[in-house]
Formats: structure tokens, sequence, C-alpha cells
């Protein structure tokens, strides 16, 4: 079966970029403060376990980074609601997340454009289980006593501040493959889009 795919090229929305902007300082600004808690007690090892490096900390001792982590928290928290509810509002979840469409593509398409964006928009979707995981291990860690019922899911502190912790590779793992494959769709354009005027959307595919 012979898959045709358009590629349109629209203006990125500024409320687009902005959204994405403050989307990745913040969390690495997370990621960078909860380095410098784990480091206060490190998940692996007790206290005398393995230690991040200083410099890709942020907060310089507990108290700190634990200041740190829940502003970026708020903001990360705060503009994620705002984007879920622009996506739905403005129906552009239709090109973000993985549909049946895209699974048939894998399977029979020739044109390589098409598989990309099919494997982007899988991978697209893929970061909302490791986000639920965040949230909920996070909220847990936070207030254990009012999301008692949320902690008691993951069993021990031990297994909730594993949890958490596994939850950075996985989003950096994300953001590697995010942008790897928006490399190979649109010749790159789709990795520039926030930089540049014009990005691609793929359209009208079977």
């Amino acid at each position: 079966m012979k898959s045709i795919t358009k590629i349109k090229l629209i203006g990125q929305p500024k409320i687009v970029k902005i959204f994405h902007w403050v989307n990745i300082i913040s969390l690495f600004g997370m990621i960078a403060s909860g380095l410098q808690i784990y480091n206060a007690n490190p998940v692996f090892g007790g206290r005398e376990g393995l230690h991040i490096p200083w410099l890709i900390t942020l907060g310089g001792w507990l108290a700190g980074g634990r200041n740190w982590h829940f502003a970026m928290m708020w903001i990360y928290g705060l503009n994620l609601l705002s984007y879920g509810i622009y996506i739905f509002w403005t129906r552009r979840w239709h090109d973000r997340f993985v549909a049946a469409q895209d699974l048939k593509a894998l399977q029979l398409s020739s044109n390589p454009n098409r598989r990309n964006y099919a494997w982007h928009r899988i991978v697209y979707t893929s970061i909302i289980p490791i986000l639920l995981l965040a949230i909920a291990s996070g909220l847990s860690m936070y207030q254990p006593v009012q999301f008692y019922w949320l902690s008691s899911l993951f069993g021990d502190w031990q297994a909730l501040r594993t949890a958490h912790f596994m939850t950075v590779p996985l989003v950096l793992i994300f953001t590697f493959i995010h942008s790897s494959l928006a490399l190979g769709i649109g010749k790159g354009r789709i990795s520039t889009a926030f930089l540049n005027l014009k990005a691609p959307t793929l359209t009208d595919a079977e």
C-alpha cells in the first residue's frame, strides 16, 4: 500500500514556543535541584552512595535544592496544565498523539517521512505515563500525609524515592529520542521550529 504524505509549511505560534521554552527551563531546573536533594541522601547506596557532581546541581545545599525544586515544580506544573488546555482547546492533540493510522503506517508505509512521523507521535505520547509517574511520586514525597493513599501505592519510602528518581533518565531519554526524530521530519525543520518562523506539519497521510 502506497503512503502519501503532504508536508505543509505553516507558522509556529509564538505561544507554543513560549510553552516549550518554559517547559525546558523549568524541567532542567527541577532536575538540577532534584540532584541537589539527592546528594543529601542518595537513593542508591545510602549516605555513602553515589553522589552527583556539584556542577550539575542547583541550590548549594539541601534546603536550597528543595526551595528551587518546589519553585520550578509550580512553574512547570502550571505551564504544563496551560499547554494541555491549549492543545485540547485548539485540537492540536490530533497532530501530537498516536493514532491507529500511525501503527498502520509503520506496517504498510514505504514513505520514510511518514514512518518517522508515526514514531514521533508514538514517542510524544509516551511522555504521558512518564509525567504521571513523576507527578504521582513527587506529590507523594511532597505531602506524604495528605496524599497517603497515593504514596501507599508505591509500597515503602525507598520504592517511592526510586520511582521518582527514575523519571529523570526517562525524561532525558524521551528528550533525546524526541529531538532526534524531529531532525528526520521535514529535513530537520521541526527541530528548529522554535527558532524559525516556519515549521512543517504532516497531513493527509494514508
